[in-house]
């Protein structure tokens, strides 16, 4: 890492801490160039402390896919229950990668972490329902098949749309408020339907 900024770590939970401090690191560098002692050493802890809250590299990022699923689960589910709208559902996807975008970085790239640890599978568990299940509800539910269809080409596009924006990629015609971009161009799914409810099949 080419950051030298260094905190001061003095009492409280370190383990938040190094959360923390991996998530400014992520940001300012990318995932790739995380380093647990480089992270202790920013906190002033001993090298061997962040090893003991997560063993390995694998093990923080780990944390944070984890929270970063948590979080983006409970901004689908509070958007869904507010607006009733899968439309803005979309668009809260597309506000979480951006105002998330160290966790984001991490999420969805699964080479990184461990997957299959048990918060982090509970934790995905609930991102994908809030992806799947309001898209069940508007268009009935009943074959399943079509459900993981719309689902899919719905997160698709947002994820892609998120994507696009974070590495600078949009157009610049359609401006620079990733939430109005991912309305406008969400609507082209949901046709514009009252609701942004997918177009019955």
């Amino acid at each position: 890492m080419t950051r030298t900024t260094k905190r001061s770590y003095h009492h409280g939970d370190l383990r938040r801490a190094l959360i923390d401090e991996a998530l400014r690191a992520i940001a300012d560098e990318g995932p790739s160039a995380l380093s647990l002692r480089e992270l202790a050493r920013r906190l002033g802890v001993s090298h061997a402390a962040p090893a003991h809250h997560f063993t390995d590299k694998a093990g923080l990022l780990t944390a944070v896919a984890t929270e970063g699923f948590g979080l983006l689960a409970a901004d689908l589910r509070e958007t869904y229950e507010r607006t009733g709208r899968f439309l803005e559902v979309g668009v809260a996807y597309v506000r979480f990668a951006t105002g998330h975008r160290a966790h984001f970085e991490v999420m969805f790239r699964p080479e990184l972490y461990r997957r299959d640890d048990p918060e982090c599978v509970v934790a995905r568990a609930r991102a994908r329902a809030m992806l799947y299940g309001p898209v069940g509800e508007l268009i009935g539910g009943h074959d399943q098949d079509e459900v993981v269809r719309a689902g899919v080409a719905a997160w698709a596009l947002v994820h892609g749309l998120a994507t696009l924006h974070l590495n600078g990629n949009l157009p610049e015609r359609l401006g620079d408020d990733p939430e109005a971009i991912a309305r406008a161009v969400a609507s082209r799914l949901f046709l514009g339907r009252p609701g942004g409810e997918p177009r019955p099949t």
